[in-house]
Order: structure tokens, then C-alpha cells, then sequence
């Protein structure tokens, strides 16, 4: 049994579903958004874990799963909650609901993609930068600052700079032009990560256990995932295959940061040097797969089912 954790409509646990049907595993949900009419308890003891999830008038045994997918949204923005008081019953049962998921997750033997713990990483970039570098990755030269003078310093020294936020938060990467130089006294109060530009190839690799599909992006604007917000911005997606040296390299990265299933984002330079930009811990795969046609989503599924 597979359980899915999130809000049933959001297009990755959906494909993720899809493929569980077709492939005959049973899997069940555990939606947000009814929280009210679940529960859930488990105990550990001489490394055991046992315990019990209610829900649509079942219970479920937490032992009789052997995946789990988690893909959940923040549970304080859930539309449930908007007109709740934060210490409200409600409330608080939907937090206390949440939080024993997560203990659970962390310590239950299922395939679990993926842990809290592991996903940390992502929350700040600079420590997973150097996790990314033991590997054998090139890194961007990077400066994280909230002085403009060292900007304009660096800047100076790389001629073509991008920035980004150094948090865990999903943020477009961006030009440092001429517009964006004109605005730096603005980075005072919030300190930015600045890096060289590198030109090459982008490539987004998702790896699954040791499963390993690698996308190659051809765009025209600086982030490609926002290409669409753009005028005349354009992206095109193809499968590629990697060679053996670097996909079993990506591997390793996403195991050693504990990650059952990462999206890993790389830059090939012309001149075949390769540079590990980020590692997503919950990569929102199904924009790559719906353009490549990619059985990424097939892959997770068949990893929980430990096939």
C-alpha cells in the first residue's frame, strides 16, 4: 500500500496516482483538506514502529505501508483555517494531525520520498552548496552580501553576474543589469546570493533511487521556468542520455544528501565542464515529463512499490 500525501488535484501527486492505477499498486490519500475527519498515532519502541492512520471510516495500519509520497502544502494556508483562529480546536487538531505525519515519516522503514530531515539541505543554499562541491561539481563563484559596494566590486571583476534569493523559497533567478545595479542599496536589508554567469547548457537531471533522467533546455532567457512571463521568451525540452561518469555522480549526490528523488540543476559549458547550480529535494517534475515524455512519475511510483 502507497500513501499519498497532499491535495489530490496537484499535478505531480496526480501523475504519481496515474501510474500507481496503471500499474495495479494499491494507494490511498491522505488529503489535506480533510483533515478534520482524520487521525493518526504511532508508537516506537525497540525500533518498531507501529500505529494507526484514520481516515474515510477506515484505519489504516502505518506498517502496512511500504511508500510514501509527500508533496503537502503548508497546513496553516489551508482554506479550511482562513477564517480559524490560530488556537482554535480546528486548528489545532490540523496541526497536531500534520505534525505526527511527519514524525511518522522520519522514522517509519517505508520508502518515504522524501524525509523532512534530508530536505533541509535546501533551506539554505550556501551550506548545500559546499555538500554539491565534495562531489566533484564545479560551483559558480559566488558572493552572498548585503553590501552594494562588493556587488558593484564583483560585478566588475565576472562583467556578467545572476542573483537569487539564499533560502529554501522558490525564486526566479535574474540579470544583474543595468536597472537591477541601479537598485542595489535595496539589498541592505536583505542579504542576496550573487553569482558568475556561466554560459552552456542547462540541464535538469531527476533521479529516483538510481533511476536517472537527464532534460536538456534550450532557452532564451535567463530562467527558463519563467520563460512563459517573459516577452518573446521561449523554452524547449528534449531528452538526453548522460554519460555513465556524471549520472552515477548525480546519484551519489542524491544519496548522500538522503534524498530518495531530486532534481538536480546543471550547466555544461562549451567546453564540457560541469556546474551543479542547486538540488531540489521536491522537484515539481511534471512540466519536464509532459514536454519530454519521460516516465519520471512511473519511476517514483515503481520506487515506493520497492520495484
Amino acid at each position: 500500500m502507497i500513501l499519498l500525501c497532499g491535495i489530490p488535484t496537484e499535478t505531480p501527486l496526480e501523475m504519481v496516482a496515474a501510474s500507481l492505477r496503471r500499474l495495479g499498486i494499491p494507494h490511498v490519500w491522505f488529503n489535506q483538506r480533510q483533515f478534520a475527519d482524520m487521525d493518526l498515532w504511532f508508537t516506537l519502541s525497540n525500533g518498531h514502529v507501529t500505529g494507526i492512520l484514520s481516515m474515510d471510516g477506515r484505519a489504516y495500519r502505518l506498517q502496512d505501508f511500504r511508500g510514501v509520497y509527500i508533496r503537502l502544502m503548508d497546513d496553516r494556508s489551508l482554506p479550511e483555517l482562513r477564517s480559524e483562529p490560530g488556537d482554535s480546536q480546528k486548528s489545532r487538531h490540523c496541526h497536531a494531525l500534520h505534525d505526527a505525519l511527519m514524525q511518522w515519516c522520519e522514522v517509519a522503514p517505508a520508502r518515504v520520498v522524501n524525509r523532512a530531515a534530508p530536505m533541509g539541505s535546501n533551506s539554505s543554499k550556501p551550506y548545500q552548496t559546499q555538500l554539491i562541491r565534495e562531489h566533484g561539481f564545479a560551483i559558480p563563484e559566488t558572493l552572498i552580501t548585503n553590501e552594494p559596494e562588493l556587488v558593484r566590486e564583483f560585478h566588475s571583476y565576472h562583467n556578467q553576474l545572476v542573483y537569487k534569493s539564499i533560502s529554501g523559497i522558490r525564486s526566479i533567478v535574474q540579470t544583474l543589469d543595468d536597472e537591477s545595479i541601479a537598485r542595489l542599496d535595496s539589498i541592505r536589508w536583505c542579504p542576496t546570493q550573487f553569482q558568475e554567469f556561466i554560459p552552456g547548457q542547462n540541464v535538469r537531471v531527476h533521479t529516483i533511487g538510481t533511476s536517472v533522467f537527464a532534460t536538456a533546455i534550450a532557452s532564451n532567457v535567463t530562467d527558463y521556468r519563467y520563460a512563459h512571463l517573459q516577452k518573446d521568451g521561449e523554452t524547449e525540452l528534449s531528452a538526453m542520455q548522460l554519460p555513465d561518469e556524471l549520472t552515477d555522480r548525480c546519484v551519489r549526490l542524491s544519496m548522500s544528501l538522503g534524498l530518495a528523488f531530486a532534481g538536480i540543476d546543471l550547466k555544461v559549458t562549451p567546453d564540457n565542464r560541469v556546474y551543479c547550480l542547486e538540488v531540489n529535494p521536491s522537484p515539481a517534475f511534471s512540466y519536464y515529463e509532459s514536454n519530454t515524455g519521460q516516465p519520471i512519475a512511473e519511476a517514483v511510483a515503481r520506487y515506493m512499490a520497492g520495484r
